[in-house]
C-alpha cells in the first residue's frame, strides 16, 4: 500500500483519557519495537515540517500504532509580528496527513521583528491581551479547520498592571475563542511557588468542561540569593508535590488524558512508561470512584 493510500484510509484517532508520553527522536525505535507501551504519543510539531525524510517515514509508521498529539512551540500568537503563514501551512499540511487527536500550543510569545527567541515569555493578563489572543487564535483555527488548545505557561516573573489571574484569563480566553486549555499540572506548580500563588485555587478557578489534556514533567530548584525559583526544565521526573497536585487535578476534572514530558537528559524509554503507568494509577482511581 503507498503512502498516499494509506494517508486516505486514515481517519482521527481520538486521545484516550489515559497516560501517553512525549516522544522525542532518540526514542523513535522503542515506541515502535518495545513490549513496553503507552496510551498514546505527542510529538513537537515543528520537528515534522519537512516535506519528506526520515522523520516523517517514522512518524506515519507511529501513526499507525498509537493515537499521535501535536504540540506546538513555535507560533508565538501572543507576538506582535504578523502570523506567519508558512508556519500555519506546514502544521495544516502534518494534521492532514497525519490527523492528530489534539493539537495545542502556548499561552505565550517568543517572536518580535520575525526573529525567534528560546524562551516561552508570558503575557500581561489585561483585556487588551485578551481580545488581541481571541482575535490571534480565532484566526488560527479558522485557517486550520479545527479547535486548539492553549497551555498555562511557567513563568518567572509577572506583570504589574495585570487584571486577570491566569486561571479566569484562561477561561476567558476558551470561552471567546472556543479553544480548549491545556493544563500542564507542573507550569501550575512551578509558577505559583514563584509568585506566591495558590495552586489550589488556581485548579478551583479553571474551567473544567474545557480542560482538554494535561501535561506532567519534572522541574529544578534555583536558589537566587535568598529567592528559591522554581524552573520548567523536563529534565527529570515528575515530583512529589507535583503528584499530589496532579491528584487534586484530576480529582475535580476527571480523568483527562495526560502526558509525561521529558525533553533533556532522557532516561531509557521503560523509564517513561514508568511515569505514565503512574499517571495511570491516578486515573483509575478516578474512574473506580465513579463506578
Amino acid at each position: 500500500m503507498t503512502h498516499n493510500s494509506n494517508q486516505q484510509m486514515r481517519v482521527r484517532a481520538a486521545i484516550p483519557a489515559c497516560a501517553g508520553i512525549g516522544l522525542r527522536s532518540p526514542h523513535h525505535r522503542d515506541a515502535l519495537n518495545s513490549h513496553a507501551k503507552t496510551g498514546w504519543l505527542e510529538v513537537h510539531s515543528e520537528n515534522y515540517f519537512g516535506k519528506g525524510g526520515a522523520p516523517l517515514r517514522i512518524l506515519d509508521a507511529i501513526r499507525a500504532d498509537y493515537p499521535v498529539s501535536l504540540h506546538g512551540v513555535g507560533m508565538s500568537l501572543g507576538s506582535v509580528d504578523e502570523p506567519d503563514m508558512r508556519h500555519l501551512r506546514q502544521l495544516k499540511d502534518l494534521i492532514a496527513r497525519i490527523e492528530p487527536g489534539l493539537v495545542s500550543e502556548h499561552l505565550c510569545w517568543n517572536s518580535f521583528g520575525g526573529r525567534y527567541l528560546n524562551d516561552l515569555a508570558p503575557l500581561p493578563y489585561t483585556d487588551a491581551t485578551l481580545a488581541y489572543l481571541v482575535r490571534r487564535i480565532s484566526e488560527v483555527q479558522d485557517f486550520l479547520g479545527r479547535r486548539i488548545l492553549i497551555e498555562n505557561p511557567s513563568s518567572y516573573l509577572e506583570y504589574e498592571f495585570s487584571t486577570y489571574s491566569e486561571s479566569v484569563f484562561l477561561n476567558e480566553l476558551a470561552r471567546r475563542s472556543g479553544c480548549g486549555i491545556l493544563l500542564d499540572v507542573n507550569n501550575v506548580y512551578v509558577s505559583c511557588v514563584n509568585h506566591g500563588w495558590n495552586a489550589l485555587d488556581y485548579l478551583q478557578d479553571i474551567s473544567a468542561e474545557q480542560v482538554g489534556e494535561i501535561h506532567l514533567a519534572g522541574h529544578s530548584v534555583k536558589q537566587v540569593d535568598e529567592q528559591r525559583i522554581l524552573i520548567d526544565t523536563h529534565n527529570g521526573p515528575v515530583s512529589d508535590a507535583v503528584w499530589q497536585l496532579y491528584q487534586c487535578a484530576v480529582q475535580r476534572l476527571g480523568p483527562v488524558p495526560t502526558l509525561i514530558e521529558w525533553d533533556a537528559d532522557l532516561p531509557d524509554w521503560e523509564v517513561l512508561v514508568d511515569e505514565a503507568a503512574k499517571a495511570d494509577g491516578y486515573l483509575e482511581n478516578i474512574y473506580e470512584q465513579a463506578a
